[in-house]
């Protein structure tokens, strides 16, 4: 019989634990500073459910702030080099198509990806494609041939 849920001793209900990528954690300043804000949410968050007595909010924000503080435990801040010859984490890229239409990527941690913000995880298929790439490369993907037209190598700000 599956567990979802499981009391301690207390009574207390005890949600399952999010699962944790087995993929290094690696993370921009950007994503460093959001796993930081999340802790702080989750934290505020199982105090206010304490002092109101609220199990099923505790439960839902100790589960959170499990994550979190996991995530940050095991992060480690990489900076995209000042300039390179070749893509790497933290770097932003545009491609363009053959119809002139652009696409604009930022290589992030997979905390902080946003595919609709342009900002994709670093183990994503798109982004393992850029990485070791440069300007002036064509490359397949599932929307078409494209080139790269454009790399940014400055940290995006928070």
């Amino acid at each position: 019989m599956s567990r979802a849920f499981v009391k301690e001793d207390g009574g207390a209900e005890v949600l399952p634990d999010r699962p944790v990528s087995p993929n290094r954690n690696l993370v921009t300043r950007r994503g460093l500073a959001l796993i930081e804000r999340e802790i702080a949410r989750h934290r505020e968050a199982l105090a206010t459910a304490a002092s109101s007595g609220d199990r099923d909010a505790a439960a839902q924000a100790s589960r959170e702030l499990r994550y979190w503080s996991a995530r940050r435990a095991s992060a480690e801040p990489a900076e995209p080099p000042a300039q390179g010859e070749a893509i790497t984490f933290g770097m932003a890229v545009t491609l363009e198509d053959e119809a002139g239409t652009r696409r604009r990527f930022r290589i992030v941690g997979e905390d902080e990806a946003e595919p609709r913000e342009g900002r994709i995880a670093w183990v994503s298929p798109v982004a393992r494609a850029l990485m070791g790439k440069w300007i002036g490369d064509e490359m397949d993907l599932p929307a078409g041939t494209m080139e790269i037209v454009a790399v940014e190598t400055a940290p995006e700000s928070d």
